[in-house]
């Protein structure tokens, strides 16, 4: 019998902690996980069962939303190049025009 393989996000949402504390705990051999494509980690719900003593909940946990804040900082993260192409294409028009 094959088992469904778990997520970061489903491992988080079961444990009610952060997906950063559930790579932590994977990386450090809390909890078992394995690479999928060597990239991608999962997890087998049986094994998590056992480990679950192991294991806090966080009771500050943060929606997966995450705030606005949160949101314009990733934003400005994963676009910077395009953001500081745009800015220097504004900077050269504004002088080509300007002559």
């Amino acid at each position: 019998m094959t088992s469904k393989l778990l997520t970061i996000r489903d491992v988080a949402n079961y444990f009610n902690i952060t997906e950063k504390d559930v790579v932590d705990l994977a990386e450090s051999g809390v909890i078992p996980a394995y690479k999928v494509g060597g990239l991608y980690l999962r997890f087998k719900k049986e094994q998590l069962e056992q480990a679950r003593a192991k294991i806090k909940p966080n009771q500050a946990l943060v929606s997966i939303e995450g705030t606005v804040v949160e949101k314009i900082v990733d934003y400005i993260y994963h676009h910077d190049f395009y953001l500081v192409s745009l800015a220097v294409i504004f900077f050269l028009l504004y002088f080509i025009v300007r002559l």
